[in-house]
């Protein structure tokens, strides 16, 4: 079964390089800062997600295309993720690990 990811598109390739570049200890608390109380409502905030994904590949140095952009926002919207619920942080670890 193909991680859910795939689905919208999301390349392999570019998980894998984000994968590395999070095991960085002051990359990784640069962008937890970022999503410092940030709620389920935020991350259903079409916008405020976007501006999240274009900081963090300016961060990650990872330049996205729109399309590619889209993609993410689409993902993480769609994961209908709330921070404050232990098991949608445990189902975000396991799919990235």
């Amino acid at each position: 079964m193909s991680p859910s990811w795939q689905k919208f598109g999301i390349k392999a390739e570019f998980v894998e390089r984000v994968k590395v570049k999070m095991k960085n200890a002051a990359t990784k608390e640069r962008i937890k800062g970022l999503l410092d109380g940030v709620t389920k409502y935020d991350l259903q905030d079409r916008a405020k997600v976007r501006r999240w994904v274009k900081q963090f590949a300016r961060i990650l140095n990872e330049p996205l295309t729109e399309t590619q952009e889209d993609q993410l926002v689409n993902f993480i919207i769609a994961q209908k993720i709330d921070p404050n619920n232990m098991l949608h942080l445990i189902k975000l670890y396991t799919m990235f690990r």
